[in-house]
């Protein structure tokens, strides 16, 4: 059943329950109130600023849209982009898309004018959909990429070189389209991280996006009655395929724009949210900001939270067993995945195994997984602790990288998809992430996976992140370097974290320690190509574009 449908289901079920919530605590404020003065004031002066839509609407104003799009010409397996901070248009438009069979292309926020123009160009994108946020970056390239493309504009103050979608779409019949879709056809485009250069873009099918909403249900068991709260961007699919899990619900949840820890707890409390989704940084802040007094549990109401879940990129053990210790109540999961295989859930670990925190966990539903040798060669469970690239199959496994038949040959084999992260079993079958096959250092002939070395960091107490990459050395080939940011407040010397890495074996060690910020993107992930190109990492770089 294409999603599209589920969709229509959730407006004939629950037409008149609230769908989405958008809330953005930057507008401007009347005055700070507290979460418990919120439901007391009307109209509320508070500085959430709050937009909500049922589910008719949602359905509604996907119908218009999918409208629009047939009038100006999309059929089905055009590509339609979508360039939009989160917010209330973004799912409508992206279920617009997809009801006219063509194929969605969401895009990076954080794409540069020229990233822009070469997703665009890539995935041959015939409407691009834009938000005020992306005017000056649209405008530079606005010549090069509308003399065959059509540029819809969302938001208040059209530019000129644009047409303006709320006006267009106010005209447009609200009916569904009736447009046969199959599991088998295609349905979005996604982009890869780009760490290694310009994204590559991934095909998916409608039963991928299928799929992962039935995985989603099935590792976190949504009912009706949860709210999911959203904060990483849609535009990427660890967003998108957890909130399948409202979408399969018919259940409610709200997009929050910000990331703040006050701001999280609030609307936790006000929107009475039930799961979360974080990225480490987030969970680490919400921590920090704890743990040092600045907030105070009581000052929320937080006992309707069940379940917490991080993903998109390796999970201290230390900053969950903190979580555990800060809410004993919370079920918690880690969820693998990457947007070429639609996203979470390929491998998670399961409520029910909080004792194995630290692994991924095992094969999600209906998901198999294996890690092999570098001759391709499976690695049994019967020999854990031995690394190896971890590879996943299943009904979620892009259809190829488009137009890039060398790099879809080199990670698609026999229907497997090769990640290219280094994984291990433990004695209980369990797998661990080690970690990106490119980012391993090898150091006089040894191995070093980074990994290791930054989650033994963040036990240290005045630690709020880290990252370990290798820098070119003439003797050892490479050696380690840790790029450690400290906590507010917190100090700490270069021998103070040598002398506790002395728990660590020599070669692990980091031979060199940095004091600085750590810089993370959107989805959380550590941009270590980032920190090699700033510490003179000049060979590493060439040898992970070659990888």
């Amino acid at each position: 059943m294409p999603i599209t449908d589920l969709l229509e289901r959730n407006a004939k079920l629950y037409g008149e329950e609230v769908a989405l919530v958008e809330v953005n605590p930057s507008l401007p404020e009347t005055r700070r109130v507290t979460w418990k003065e919120y439901e007391l004031i009307e109209p509320s002066p508070v500085s959430f600023y709050r937009r909500e839509i049922t589910w008719n609407v949602f359905n509604e104003k996907a119908n218009r849209f999918a409208h629009l799009l047939m009038e100006r010409g999309i059929q089905k397996d055009d590509k339609v982009g979508i360039l939009l901070m989160n917010c209330l248009e973004w799912l409508p438009i992206y279920f617009g898309i997809l009801k006219t069979g063509a194929i969605a292309v969401p895009l990076n926020f954080r794409y540069a004018s020229d990233e822009i123009e070469y997703c665009v160009k890539l995935a041959d994108v015939d409407i691009l959909v834009f938000g005020p946020e992306f005017i000056g970056r649209v405008e530079k390239i606005a010549e090069k990429i509308s003399k065959h493309r059509l540029l819809f504009y969302v938001g208040e103050g059209c530019p000129s070189f644009a047409e303006d979608y709320t006006t267009m779409v106010a005209d447009c019949s609200s009916v569904n389209p009736e447009i046969p879709i199959t599991d088998e056809d295609y349905g979005a485009i996604y982009f890869s991280s780009g760490t290694t250069g310009f994204p590559k873009a991934i095909l998916h099918k409608h039963k991928a996006l299928s799929h992962s909403a039935k995985v989603e249900q099935f590792h976190h068991g949504q009912t009706h009655d949860d709210v999911f709260l959203c904060i990483p961007p849609l535009y990427h699919t660890g967003a998108k395929m957890h909130w399948f899990g409202s979408l399969i619900s018919g259940s409610k949840a709200v997009l929050l724009k910000g990331t703040k820890p006050k701001d999280i707890l609030e609307t936790v409390s006000r929107e009475k949210c039930s799961i979360v989704w974080l990225l480490v940084p987030w969970a680490q802040d919400i921590l920090v900001e704890l743990e040092s007094g600045k907030l105070n549990l009581s000052d929320y109401e937080l006992d309707q939270w069940r379940l917490m879940h991080i993903g998109a990129q390796p999970v201290p053990a230390s900053l969950i067993q903190r979580w555990k210790a800060t809410f004993p109540k919370h079920q918690y999961d880690t969820n693998y995945g990457l947007s070429e295989s639609i996203g979470p859930g390929c491998v998670h670990l399961g409520v029910e195994n909080i004792d194995h925190v630290g692994a991924i966990g095992v094969a999600g539903y209906g998901w198999e997984v294996k890690v092999v040798d570098e001759d391709g060669n499976e690695i049994p469970k019967s020999t854990p602790e031995t690394v190896g690239e971890l590879c996943v199959k299943g009904p979620g496994v892009m259809i190829c990288y488009y137009k890039n038949k060398k790099a879809t040959h080199e990670c698609l084999k026999d229907g497997w998809l090769y990640t290219g992260d280094m994984a291990k079993y433990d004695k209980d079958g369990f797998i661990w992430l080690v970690d990106r096959k490119k980012d391993v250092i090898i150091s006089g002939g040894e191995n070093i996976y980074p990994v290791q070395i930054e989650s033994f960091l963040m036990k240290h107490p005045a630690i709020q992140d880290v990252a370990v990459i290798g820098i070119g050395d003439e003797r050892l080939g490479e050696i380690s370097a840790a790029i450690i940011q400290l906590k507010n407040g917190k100090l700490a010397t270069e021998e103070e974290i040598n002398a506790y890495c002395e728990e660590l074996p020599r070669y692990k060690r980091p031979r060199k320690i940095i004091f600085a910020d750590v810089p993370r993107n959107a989805t959380g992930k550590i941009e270590k190509p980032k920190l090699r190109e700033t510490y003179g990492a000049a060979n590493l770089v060439d040898r992970e574009n070659r990888s």
